[in-house]
């Protein structure tokens, strides 16, 4: 009997690229490049040059803040819960009232 291996997609468990760019920084960076448009171009009518250049220096910011570990960073900005013991009355759902009079007398 002859053992053949399985041909396996050597793609899984890597993450998403576009070309060396890794897929999951896309849209930090197209909302960086357009505040940096907003902000620079048109607010402060900076040059294409001074608007490329921060842009790409606020993208770049954030790539190595976030890297390959994004949970890394951004849990940082997670609330922790607050517990507390609680107590309650409980009550039933379905609540049968029973009327006192109504016993059975014999």
């Amino acid at each position: 009997m002859e053992k053949s291996f399985r041909k396996v997609n050597q793609s899984l468990g890597n993450k998403p690229n576009i070309g060396p760019l890794p897929a999951d920084q896309f849209i930090p960076w197209a909302v960086i490049a357009g505040g940096a448009y907003y902000l620079f171009k048109v607010l402060l009518g900076l040059s294409w040059l001074w608007t490329g250049l921060l842009a790409a220096w606020g993208m770049a910011t954030w790539w190595v803040l976030t890297g390959s570990k994004p949970w890394r960073f951004l849990s940082k900005f997670i609330g922790t819960p607050y517990w507390v013991r609680g107590y309650g009355l409980y009550r039933p759902l379905l609540h049968r009232q029973r009327n006192r009079n109504s016993k059975k007398r014999s």
